[in-house]
């Protein structure tokens, strides 16, 4: 049951996010889908021990995939579902006790919180960008196939008319 809720409400403030963002109105649901995918990735993996930085990589790694499967589908930049879609993921509590603890001279805990949110938001980036240049990867090894099997097939036909 609690997994349906935070599927709920991630879809709903990645949404709204997307409203805020200026997000087109036929791409808002899908904006909501893409940050409720990587919240499940992200709370499925901290359910199961895994470390915050290494699920909020994952995490925006499944949101930078999602969001190239529907920027290609519905003919959209990616930024549309990327942008909304790693909110969820954003340290924004971290970021904000980091402040609070060095106003009141609690530097410890300040450097403490200032470096879990420097890297989970390092890990979110990362997870962008290696999704960007998998997908990329991937495209360019099909394009190069197709190309080798057009010219493939090419040649066969010149040897049957010959």
């Amino acid at each position: 049951m609690e997994l349906i809720i935070q599927l709920i409400f991630s879809f709903i403030f990645t949404s709204c996010f997307g409203v805020i963002f200026n997000a087109p109105t036929k791409a808002l649901p899908y904006c909501g889908l893409v940050g409720s995918i990587g919240w499940l990735v992200y709370y499925l993996l901290m359910e199961n021990g895994v470390t915050e930085v290494q699920a909020s990589f994952l995490g925006a790694f499944a949101i930078a995939i999602v969001a190239q499967i529907f920027a290609r589908r519905f003919k959209m930049p990616m930024i549309i579902f990327n942008v909304s879609g790693i909110i969820p993921l954003v340290p924004g509590g971290i970021a904000y006790n980091t402040m609070r603890n060095i106003v009141e001279l609690d530097y410890n805990l300040g450097i403490q919180n200032g470096m879990r949110a420097f890297m989970i938001s390092g890990a979110i980036a990362m997870g962008l960008v290696f999704a960007e240049v998998i997908v990329q990867l991937v495209m360019r090894m099909f394009k190069k196939g197709r190309t080798s099997m057009q010219s493939f097939a090419k040649a066969k036909r010149t040897q049957k008319i010959k």
